[in-house]
């Protein structure tokens, strides 16, 4: 299982970016998503999740109202809708997946066995 995370970039504080995080050597069907961002310094921090089916997430409390993440089995892709950026937001930005069946969610980084390389998101005052 390969992860490759994509969309990063320097952004103003208030504007938007959105991130993916596709996925090949399976589909992911069975597979809980998650992202997760560390920023210079800092622990690496749970962001957001997203369950098997889809119909179940998770958000930091940093972040709620402001990302959204969704995943398309078709494409084999999730995304990370972020919207009203705030420079503490800058971080490099890592998607993980888990083969997690049954619409449950992991929200916790050592639950996760497949990691993608990260992507910086900037965003300046």
């Amino acid at each position: 299982v390969q992860l490759q995370a994509s969309g990063g970039g320097l952004v103003q504080a208030g504007g938007s970016l959105t991130l993916s995080c596709t996925v090949s050597g399976t589909t992911l069907d069975y597979y809980t998503i998650g992202w997760f961002r560390q920023a210079p310094g800092k622990q690496r921090e749970t962001v957001a999740c997203i369950s098997d089916s889809g119909g179940n997430t998770y958000y930091a409390d940093s972040v709620t109202g402001r990302l959204t993440i969704s995943k398309d089995n078709n494409k084999n892709t999730v995304n990370l809708q972020m919207k009203n950026l705030r420079p503490e937001d800058t971080a490099v930005y890592f998607c993980a997946a888990e083969h997690y069946p049954g619409s449950g969610l992991l929200t916790e980084d050592y639950e996760y066995g497949y990691w993608g390389q990260g992507t910086l998101v900037t965003v300046s005052s």
